[in-house]
């Protein structure tokens, strides 16, 4: 590996050791103590919490929607600048720096940590919504959800906008968010030696300065975002999964019941902790992909095949002709799905992308900059393309053609089990469906927690299991305590609020990464000529 650590900083430098930790002061201190207190004030509370998130959704995304859609653009024109640029012949970790995992392993860690529980949930859902508030006589009205000013009355057009808008907010703009964490995580430490935290990737501005209260900071702010915008995924998966065995087993759909499954799947995810990133993670999200794959295959056969296949491409032109559309911030009129819709997505993966990004940059040593950046941006947007093709497609298929309008008549959560229901082996493929979630939760719980605690043990990557299992533990507890103070608004309201601010470090960060290959390809020009 080439390094460069002329800073004089090793990682865990201010950590301190006491009951069996080695954690960093304060950054974990901090966070701990914060995320202690928010649990058990929100618990002693809830009416209030309740009345205090509902509130605070609308609000916050009023007032900084535009900063989120203009930082989305900047990320997807920073990647797409690094695949073209000079800086992409630069290796993670050094010239002769080998990958460390094959690219079937490296994909499917990278999808599973990305958004296995969110397409599970919005799958279906999200295209159906788009259409029918796009083909309603109401379209392009204040009180309409529609994208734009929708297609009221052409189901067709209603169609393509729904796809189009569906996948803009599961494409090229998360995916480019994940990807300016991770490579700049991946940079600083796999070329510069530095830490495997946040605040290595600000050394290119601040210099020493990350080692001081501002890096405090940065990495505190990396800990709530990550925490909160994980807790939102884990609340989706915990309403799903409870839907799913709801409608399959009747399980009862009640507080008890989606805190006693956060419980045992998060029981299940501490095993995982214990096992590690190889045994654990990766056999995981090894075992989600084959899964995913299985699942999204039956869809495709099953289905209406030729309309998916066809779907696929014709989507992808619908998205790209709307793209400029669905990506201006200035004179919207579409409120309710601008900030609805978009404004919290852009928080949410903003708040994922600590998260994300670093168990990205973990996985991707070897790597050269072009090849991370396109493989992250673009493998996984077009399989969620195809994702949602072939899950969302199939529901307005049902729908227009079929005339099938359970799959819009019931909540959000059991959508992906009413489309299922009207195609062959419905049990078998919604059970599939049910385990899906629970994997994905259980992968999203066990990295999130791996995440959480390289950033608060100072970069260390061979801290205490306990302290993973801390962090995995609160991970359920926000998720619970958010569900019962207010349900998927308390969740949304809970990422949006941590992945504003963060917005603005991610900004800074494309700066510094910028400025840090350009330092790199400097000295390797210079080191050329001697």
């Amino acid at each position: 590996m080439s390094v460069d650590n002329d800073t004089g900083y090793r990682a865990g430098q201010h950590n301190v050791k006491f009951l069996g930790l080695d954690v960093h002061n304060p950054v974990f201190i901090i966070s701990a103590a914060v995320i202690v207190l928010f649990v058990l004030a929100t618990s002693l509370a809830q009416e209030g919490a309740t009345e205090f998130f509902g509130w605070l959704r609308p609000t916050v995304t009023e007032y900084f929607n535009w900063l989120l859609i203009i930082a989305g653009n900047v990320f997807v024109l920073f990647c797409l600048f690094l695949i073209v640029s000079p800086y992409g012949k630069i290796r993670l970790g050094g010239a002769d720096a080998k990958p460390d995992y094959s690219y079937s392993g490296w994909f499917a860690m990278l999808f599973a940590a990305g958004m296995g529980i969110g397409l599970m949930f919005f799958g279906v859902s999200e295209p159906i919504s788009h259409y029918s508030s796009s083909v309603a006589d109401n379209a392009g009205t204040a009180e309409s959800w529609a994208p734009l000013a929708g297609a009221a009355g052409d189901q067709a057009e209603a169609m393509r906008l729904g796809m189009a808008a569906t996948i803009f907010h599961w494409g090229l703009h998360p995916w480019a968010i994940y990807a300016v964490v991770g490579l700049a995580l991946a940079f600083f430490c796999y070329n510069r030696g530095l830490p495997l935290t946040v605040r290595s990737a600000f050394y290119p501005i601040f210099g020493k300065a990350v080692w001081g209260p501002l890096g405090h900071l940065i990495d505190t702010l990396a800990v709530f975002a990550t925490l909160f915008g994980l807790a939102t995924s884990l609340g989706f998966g915990a309403e799903q999964a409870i839907a799913g065995l709801n409608h399959l087993f009747g399980v009862p759909v009640s507080a008890t019941s989606k805190v006693v499954l956060i419980a045992a799947i998060t029981a299940i995810a501490l095993v995982s902790v214990m096992a590690g990133l190889d045994a654990g993670v990766k056999r995981l999200s090894e075992i989600n992909m084959v899964l995913a794959a299985l699942l999204l295959l039956f869809v495709i056969i099953v289905g209406p095949t030729v309309a998916i296949l066809t779907g696929f491409f014709t989507n992808l032109v619908a998205y790209v002709e709307y793209l400029p559309a669905l990506s201006n911030f200035v004179g919207r009129d579409d409120t309710n799905f601008y900030n609805g819709w978009t404004a919290f997505y852009w928080a949410w993966w903003i708040s994922w992308s600590p998260f994300v990004g670093m168990f990205i940059a973990r996985v991707s040593k070897g790597r050269t900059v072009r090849e991370f950046v396109t493989c992250v941006l673009l493998v996984p947007s077009l399989a969620c393309v195809l994702w949602m093709t072939a899950f969302g497609g199939t529901a307005l298929s049902q729908i227009v053609n079929d005339g099938y309008t359970a799959v819009t008549e019931v909540d959000l959560p059991l959508k992906l089990f009413a489309m299922l229901e009207v195609l062959p082996l419905a049990a078998v493929s919604s059970f599939i469906g049910i385990v899906l979630v629970i994997v994905f939760f259980v992968t999203s719980s066990d990295s999130g927690s791996l995440v959480i605690d390289t950033i608060t043990a100072g970069g260390k990557l061979d801290a205490p299991v306990v302290q993973r299992i801390f962090w995995a533990v609160f991970e359920g507890l926000v998720a619970i305590v958010l569900l019962l103070a207010g349900g998927l608004a308390a969740l949304q309201a809970a990422a949006i609020t941590t992945g504003i601010p963060f917005a603005v470090v991610l900004l800074l960060m494309c700066f510094a990464l910028w400025k840090g290959l350009h330092q790199e390809r400097a000295k390797v020009g210079a080191l050329a000529q001697t």
